[in-house]
């Protein structure tokens, strides 16, 4: 029996794919090789960042290159070995995050933030008590250790309010030591995010959303889809030594897509950020009810299911080398500055790969070479955010409706040549 569509990659934004097209009536089969939400979708920070309309530049300052260069730096670090193939990506990414470009890119961008709380709500509220038991709704805290970039921060929060209605709160120490008393003196004050979700189980939200999936029809094959083709309107793939055919195709595979899509013909200038977490426990009596991110460092913590989740921030490297969690250590020993940690949870370092472009944005629409293929990659930081929006996005585009944003700024074509 031939689907109606083929979604190649089962985390957050392949489900939400799944599920808006079956709400459109369309048959769906998802196939990945490991079960669904068990890669890049599982260790974020488990933040919907309605507040991320500025998608994360690269550094311009001098004093940031440096600390990078010299490995000095927790936020960024780079694999010298990969600098060959990642340096044609980086340069334009660098080219991309100029004053003017930048701007641009944030007014293209904060629509399609704008509507992740939305999207997110619509999944939870269907997928039911298993997913409305993972959500707080409280925002989170960006968290400083000097006044000086409190005070630039608190600016362009400002700014951010006026221009896109992104709600904010500042707060001292005192203020924040009533709502989280075990955070210590070195955190001067925070930005409170008032509009974002957190959630206690990123991994286990996505599981929620696949059940809901399955639950309305769609069907699910685990294994290792090759030689996706499209032949008289039809587009098959092969997985386990059998063919599986559909009208339509998406690629949702995240930082895997170009091992499918190169030999399509489409060679695009991704990249990956890797990143690492590992829980904890807590000293004594201590609590933490919210995400805090300590950006003078570059690390965030978050109370988890397993304990508080410590992710690291980003790592240029190639996707498949051998994990180096660096900065997961120095992390942890800035940690220990400000709030009281206990021990290691996991008995390894959880590592992933966020896929990135480097225009920021990412990819969402059909293939312009194809007909009856269709893309959503490339959400960098924002792939657990924006996830259920580019679902909804790609069944708009996919069955002939209006889309709910104006998705040309998002078109593979703008790195076609």
């Amino acid at each position: 029996m031939m689907n109606d569509v083929i979604i190649l990659g089962a985390g957050i934004v392949g489900i939400s794919t799944g599920i808006h097209l079956l709400r459109r009536g369309r048959s769906v089969t998802i196939i990945d090789k490991n079960d669904p939400g068990r890669e890049t979708s599982f260790g974020n920070a488990g933040i919907i960042q309605r507040e991320g309309v500025r998608p994360h530049p690269f550094p311009r300052d001098l004093h940031t290159l440096a600390q990078v260069g010299l490995h000095l730096s927790v936020a960024a670090r780079y694999a010298p070995l990969a600098l060959p193939k990642l340096a044609p990506p980086l340069l334009r990414y660098w080219w991309e995050s100029s004053p003017e470009h930048y701007r641009r890119v944030v007014e293209n961008y904060a629509p399609l933030i704008g509507r992740s709380i939305d999207a997110h709500s619509d999944l939870i509220n269907a997928a039911g008590p298993d997913a409305e038991k993972l959500i707080k709704r409280e925002g989170w805290y960006l968290a400083f250790r000097t006044p000086e970039k409190l005070q630039a921060e608190a600016a362009k929060a400002k700014r951010d309010n006026e221009l896109f209605g992104v709600g904010y709160k500042v707060v001292d120490h005192a203020a924040l030591s009533a709502i989280e008393p075990y955070v210590t003196s070195k955190i001067v004050g925070a930005i409170h995010w008032t509009d974002p979700w957190t959630v206690s189980d990123p991994g286990a939200l996505v599981t929620a959303y696949f059940e809901l999936f399955r639950a309305m029809g769609g069907t699910f094959i685990k294994g290792a889809a090759s030689d996706l083709s499209e032949s008289a309107g039809v587009w098959s793939t092969k997985v386990n030594g059998t063919t599986v055919t559909g009208k339509q195709a998406v690629v949702t595979l995240g930082p895997w897509a170009p091992d499918v899509l190169e030999p399509l013909g489409y060679r695009l200038p991704l990249f990956v950020k890797r990143g690492y977490h590992m829980h904890y426990t807590l000293e004594g009596n201590a609590t933490l009810g919210h995400t805090l991110l300590d950006p003078e460092v570059g690390y965030a913590m978050a109370p988890m299911a397993r304990g508080v989740r410590i992710t690291t921030g980003a790592e240029f490297a190639l996707r498949d080398a051998a994990p180096t969690p660096v900065q997961l250590a120095k992390a942890d020993a800035k940690a220990r500055e400000i709030f009281p940690l206990g021990e290691r949870v996991d008995p390894q370092p959880w590592k992933g790969a966020r896929p990135c472009t480097p225009d920021m944005m990412p990819i969402i629409g059909k293939a312009p070479r194809h007909n009856g293929l269709y893309v959503g990659i490339g959400h960098a930081h924002h792939g657990f955010t924006l996830g259920p929006a580019t679902g909804e996005l790609l069944a708009q585009a996919m069955t002939g409706e209006p889309t709910a944003i104006n998705i040309a700024p998002f078109r593979m074509e703008r790195f076609l040549h």
